[in-house]
């Protein structure tokens, strides 16, 4: 077994509960021969260990070297088995891709009449449920058994067949194409973030609209909509009109309130459309919207709807906390934040097997961000640092640039002096290779750098004549991209009318909400 199959068995143990243990365990002690077998012994003694250990693992069983490969792969095939028979894993899917053999072993065994029963039963439940794929798969089955034998089972039976597979087969086509669009979209934004240009956008637009495929919404179900808003969703982020985010991300949530059988069966989609909508809002700066959209999440995640497993728990975690950030940001509450931030750090380590590193960054710069807006900047440039040493992983490139941007500021802000013409520099040749370096970052690097020349007399008045730069960009489609990763306007503001940041951004909470 390879090391990465290795740590494949060594993290599938780790994550099984207690009672999932319970059940490996009887499933394989229902042989009597098993109970003494070297993959059993095998999984006791990983199962205890901390960190994958070979040496004891050879002490403390009878397997050799050469045969611990082999009984590595068995052993990660029983888990797998025992898991799919647990009660807690009998998803939808699996129920149908069970009942899909029921019917086939019927096949092989010349019971046609009763094969064709079933699969016609499981092809009901697969549509209901809008497993298409599934379902195409029984047609063609159905089809096989039709044209093969005498089953007399409906008059124009080949007709309706052949009807229903064409359907399902032009929905899957669809389906297949708007996964694809939405999965490029998405990746888009990964590696770069919002659209940069002008250029980028045009780009962006006819490489989308393009690679749309036609369609008739009226012949659309459940998954085919979905899959159609989750791509003007990531479309309108990339391109950020949050006003589309905001619509089509509501759009995704009511889909799943006119079909709430499908919440159970696909609960990450409805996590997720309700953290686009809660996206939208804190860009669209809708603060009474926002928090009860977060309330009602919370609540909905509690819900018996919401299977209670490692995967719903972990992004549970991530869309609660990176948005209870949000939402301190937008009320301009920063002080009072590190019991929040000591909740977050632990679950991030509780979970961080099942986490995605991109993610994890993400909450690291709205934590640098929540302790820069309380005036803690040593605590801000160590979390910075987590993002910036951070050279094995790739993510949005404009995160990275505005995490070099935001250090720089702190920098300045926590009197480390010292450190700011080097700083300065290495954001300056980084922000250039990334094709990063927009009017307001020329500014900002241009302002830090004059600064050590600047008389405290007049220090003020460069607080003032930045502002004013800058003030100009706010509106702008691509300047004010910045604005969105830094409040650089109420930070100038702050220094120009000797008061916390935190204040400049409640008095503007206030104006808006009159």
């Amino acid at each position: 077994m390879t090391n990465d199959l290795t740590d494949n068995l060594f993290t599938l143990i780790k994550s099984l509960s207690p009672s999932e243990k319970r059940q490996f365990s009887l499933y394989v002690g229902r042989i009597g021969v098993n109970t003494d077998s070297k993959f059993l012994n095998l999984f006791k003694v990983m199962a205890k260990q901390a960190r994958y250990n070979e040496k004891l693992i050879l002490e403390n069983t009878n397997i050799s070297k050469q045969q611990l490969s082999n009984v590595k792969a068995h052993l990660y095939k029983q888990i797998l088995i025992s898991l799919r028979l647990n009660p807690a894993h009998q998803s939808v899917p699996i129920q149908i891709r069970e009942q899909l053999d029921f019917a086939l072993i019927l096949y092989r065994k010349g019971l046609y009449k009763q094969s064709l029963k079933l699969l016609d039963k499981v092809k009901i439940t697969a549509l209901h449920y809008e497993e298409k794929n599934v379902a195409y798969e029984i047609l063609e089955w159905e089809k096989i058994i039709e044209s093969q034998y005498i089953t007399r089972s409906i008059h124009n039976r080949a007709d309706t067949l052949i009807k229903e597979s064409e359907r399902l087969s032009k929905l899957n086509v669809i389906a297949s194409k708007l996964s694809n669009l939405s999965l490029e979209i998405y990746g888009i934004f990964l590696k770069m973030g919002y659209a940069r240009t002008e250029e980028e956008t045009i780009s962006i637009r006819e490489n989308f609209y393009r690679n749309l495929p036609q369609y008739n919404f009226s012949e659309l179900g459940f998954r085919e909509k979905l899959l159609l808003y989750k791509a003007f969703l990531w479309y309108s982020f990339l391109t950020q009109d949050f006003l589309s985010s905001y619509k089509y991300s509501l759009k995704w949530i009511n889909l799943f309130n006119e079909n709430p059988h499908m919440v159970s069966l696909h609960p990450v989609s409805y996590l997720k459309g309700n953290h686009y909508l809660l996206e939208s809002l804190f860009y669209l700066n809708h603060v009474k919207l926002f928090e009860k959209v977060l309330s009602d999440l919370e609540a909905t995640i509690k819900d018996s709807k919401i299977p209670d497993d490692d995967n719903t728990a972990a992004l549970s975690f991530l869309y609660i906390y990176s948005n209870k950030l949000n939402l301190r940001f937008m009320k301009g509450e920063f002080s009072g934040g590190e019991m929040l931030v000591d909740k977050i750090q632990k679950r991030i380590k509780k979970y961080e097997d099942r986490l995605d590193g991109h993610h994890i960054m993400v909450i690291y710069y709205k934590i640098a961000s929540l302790y820069f807006g309380d005036g803690q900047n040593k605590k801000c440039i160590e979390f910075l640092k987590k993002i910036i040493n951070n050279t094995s992983l790739e993510m949005r490139e404009d995160l990275m640039c505005f995490s070099r941007i935001l250090n720089l500021v702190a920098h300045y802000e926590a009197g480390l002096d010292y450190h700011l013409e080097r700083l300065i520099r290495s954001t300056y040749k980084f922000l250039i290779r990334m094709n990063d370096m927009h009017e307001v970052q020329k500014e900002m690097i241009k302002f830090l750098r004059n600064l050590p020349d600047v008389s405290p007399l007049n220090i003020k008045d460069e607080f003032k004549k930045l502002h004013t730069t800058l003030k100009q960009y706010e509106n702008h489609p691509y300047e004010r991209r910045a604005f969105l990763y830094l409040d650089i306007l109420s930070w100038l503001e702050s220094k120009i009318e000797n008061r916390p940041v935190a204040e400049i951004i409640k008095d503007k909470i206030l104006l808006v909400s009159r």
